[in-house]
């Protein structure tokens, strides 16, 4: 499908600043890399400023996220009771490795720039990052081998969801993943983890 204009600009304009920073990339250049006249003004045409752009690139992706992550938890209801727990653990991680990934610019810009947009940064924090959060202890909560479970799931969703989170951008900032430990090796511990939160009845029964 082919983008709008508006898309380009706030697409490129996000992989700018996740590369240069947002403070090391100008107008001209955001305008160059979506296909149009660098300075001749184009970007103002759709947004009113750099900041703007950024403002709509947090917003767009926060309201991409709660959309998926209803999709998501509505699709993983329905097919993920016919697999066994450890399955449904490493469909659950690689689904979260997954979104991570997608937003590994955003989360980029994030880190580095955002602390000077304290208003930008709630709209990350409330409608991407803490969803994704939510999303891990919500699945737990309506699995039948962790329903006796006496644990705190949110903390444990925000354990679980910052693993996940800090993988990626462990190795989109560093360039390897932390720990030597590729995907699947992670994927594994992080099952291995989650397992351990099991009743102990429920951990004898499955080993």
């Amino acid at each position: 499908m082919t983008r709008s204009t508006r898309e380009r600009i706030i697409d490129e304009a996000l992989r700018l600043f996740a590369e240069r920073g947002y403070s090391a990339t100008s107008v001209a250049e955001i305008e160059a890399a979506s296909g149009l006249s660098p300075g001749a003004g184009g970007l103002y045409r759709h947004f009113k400023s750099k900041y703007e752009v950024l403002a709509a690139a947090m917003n767009e992706h926060a309201a991409r996220t709660r959309t998926q992550i209803v999709e998501t938890l509505a699709e993983m209801s329905t097919v993920d009771m016919s697999m066994d727990v450890e399955a449904r653990l490493a469909h659950l991680c690689k689904a979260g490795l997954a979104k991570a990934r997608e937003e590994s610019e955003l989360t980029r810009v994030f880190f580095r720039d955002l602390s000077q947009f304290p208003e930008l940064v709630a709209i990350v924090r409330e409608g991407l990052l803490q969803p994704m959060f939510d999303a891990i202890t919500t699945w737990f909560r309506v699995q039948p081998e962790y329903a006796e479970a006496d644990v705190d799931w949110p903390a444990i969703g925000a354990v679980l969801g910052g693993a996940v989170v800090h993988y990626q951008l462990f190795q989109e900032t560093v360039g390897e993943p932390p720990g030597h430990a590729e995907r699947d090796r992670f994927v594994a511990s992080w099952v291995r983890l989650a397992l351990g939160l099991l009743p102990r009845p429920a951990v004898q029964a499955i080993g």
